[in-house]
């Protein structure tokens, strides 16, 4: 079975994401999008807020299961039985950085392979840091966000619904 690890915060998760994932589910048996934690960056939802908002928004997808991690990617993978991570670029921006990521864990782990997707050209823009810049300032952010995702974030920014 060809199992892939889709890695990354998802705070929250967006329909750029969920693009990536529908997609993956073409090249893959079964896909693992898995939730991490991440220490250099200050999460709006909890690391189990995220595991149930991405869980809510690919239960229709029977190949995909949502998971959350510690610690380094391949070991992750390794655990998981993995063969490859998936990983977004939106951007040339993107780009170095997710190059110099899949070389390191290339190194670690030479057995495991990153796959680089782009999302469909509609989504290029869109990143979770945007999406909840404007949703805290009371803008309608349901076009790149499932609904129940769109309604956590007006709860946590408390911001009510007109």
């Amino acid at each position: 079975m060809r199992t892939a690890i889709y890695p990354g915060s998802f705070d929250p998760v967006t329909n750029g994401h969920l693009d990536v994932i529908q997609r993956g589910t073409k090249l893959f048996d079964r896909i693992v999008v898995a939730v991490a934690a991440n220490d250099t960056k200050q999460p709006l939802f909890t690391r189990d807020e995220r595991k149930q908002m991405v869980g809510r928004a690919v239960r229709h997808l029977p190949t995909v299961e949502v998971d959350a991690f510690d610690g380094l990617l391949v070991d992750y993978v390794e655990r998981r039985g993995a063969q490859a991570v998936i990983r977004g670029l939106r951007a040339v921006s993107d780009f170095e950085f997710e190059f110099q990521l899949a070389l390191m864990n290339r190194k670690l782990n030479e057995r495991i392979e990153t796959i680089f997707m782009m999302p469909k050209d509609t989504y290029t823009f869109l990143s979770s840091r945007i999406v909840k810049e404007i949703a805290s300032l009371g803008g309608d952010v349901s076009a790149f966000v499932p609904a129940h995702v769109r309604a956590a974030l007006l709860s946590k920014y408390k911001i009510k619904v007109t």
